[in-house]
């Protein structure tokens, strides 16, 4: 059609976004699907070979990215990096908090105290850290995105991962104590919570295990695709998305909906 009847944006073309832990799994799906939508993609993971690898591929395809190595439990990098960023793409305009690690451990662990710690240095802290880096540019393009990547974990729970878990759910309520504070600057902050998702964190499980896991626990019966969970990132980032806030969505093969 040469005239559109519909009048809200569905594009990030020229948006700058940022991504952590963008080089595997789905962190680097979605830096593939940004910058296939003609988003200019800051890459930013703990090695410098994959975070090239993924820089490379968008360039290729003729797409615009910036890699970064970035630890997201250093404080004074995530700064460094959010200006470097600036410099080299321009203002922020959409966040991704998507870094993250498995970690388990049972309150009878001797270590239960340093895993605690861990997932909550990886999975929740940074979050925070890094919207609050970029808030000035959020504030200022009048409809910044931010989204976090939690998990089913953060809306329910099973045995041997309370750090993780704890860290998840603690990623649901920053998403929407966010919302709540940032909407007046029409800035929206939402939550994904996927499930049984084939990432690296997941490619060690053997397949005869996923295989019973996912016929037993989802309604489709298999573990997701890293890009599934890329194209609801993707929507929740676009100017027309500009009125869903608040919201914790499962991305999960109906893991969380199954109760048979």
């Amino acid at each position: 059609m040469t005239n559109r009847i519909t009048t809200l944006s569905r594009s990030v073309a020229d948006k700058v976004v940022v991504i952590t832990g963008a080089a595997s799994g789905m962190g680097r799906a979605t830096a593939f699907l940004f910058a296939d939508e003609g988003a200019k993609v800051a890459v930013t993971d703990l090695s410098r070979e994959r975070v090239d690898a993924v820089v490379d591929r968008i360039r290729t395809a003729g797409g615009a990215a910036h890699g970064i190595v970035l630890d997201v439990t250093d404080a004074d990098a995530i700064i460094g990096a959010v200006e470097e960023i600036r410099a080299e793409l321009g203002p922020i305009d959409v966040v991704v908090n998507n870094a993250g690690l498995a970690v388990g451990g049972a309150l009878e662990d001797p270590n239960f105290e340093d895993e605690w710690m861990r997932a909550l240095d990886v999975l929740l802290t940074p979050h925070q850290r890094l919207v609050r880096a970029c808030l000035d540019d959020l504030k200022a393009s009048g409809e910044g995105r931010i989204i976090n990547i939690a998990s089913t974990e953060g809306i329910t729970a099973q045995r041997g991962a309370m750090p993780y878990t704890a860290a998840k759910h603690g990623v649901v309520g920053l998403t929407r104590s966010m919302a709540v504070n940032l909407g007046v600057h029409g800035i929206t902050v939402n939550a994904i919570c996927p499930g049984p998702i084939l990432t690296g964190i997941t490619e060690d499980i053997p397949d005869d295990m996923r295989d019973t896991f996912a016929r037993r626990r989802t309604a489709l019966r298999r573990y997701g695709d890293p890009e599934e969970v890329a194209h609801l990132t993707l929507s929740l980032a676009l100017p027309a998305a500009s009125y869903i806030t608040g919201a914790i969505i499962p991305v999960d093969g109906g893991l969380t909906a199954k109760n048979d």
